[in-house]
């Protein structure tokens, strides 16, 4: 899953996708994220506390790019999806970036190359 957000990612937009998650999936989830402090903060760490093990976090070594399977997908997107495209405007941009990640999601040969380069496979 994903979402797009302009600007920079605020404790509270973690806080409502990590909530999205865990009603989309309904079952015990392992989220592995990088060390954006946003990701550490006392909002986040209250709300994961208050379901009880539902959504178990795993941090990436600090400054660890080559670990993080979304850099992988952020690449495949600017190269290959995104490559050679030239929105009118911001908001075509954003449409057609998440229509391309959403098509990435069911191509699930993408995803685990993905993770293979992260070495996470």
């Amino acid at each position: 899953m994903f979402r797009l957000h302009e600007g920079g990612i605020r404790k509270e937009e973690i806080v409502e996708f990590l909530k999205a998650l865990k009603d989309h999936l309904k079952q015990p989830l392992l989220v592995i994220r990088d060390g954006l402090k946003a990701h550490r903060s006392r909002l986040v760490r209250e709300y994961l506390d208050s379901l009880e093990g539902h959504l178990q976090i795993a941090f990436l070594p600090p400054y660890a790019p080559d670990l993080n399977p979304v850099e992988y997908l952020w690449a495949w997107l600017k190269r290959h999806a995104l490559a050679n495209y030239c929105p009118a405007n911001l908001s075509g941009l954003h449409i057609t970036a998440r229509n391309k990640l959403k098509s990435a999601q069911k191509r699930t040969s993408i995803i685990a190359a993905c993770w293979k380069h992260a070495t996470l496979w």
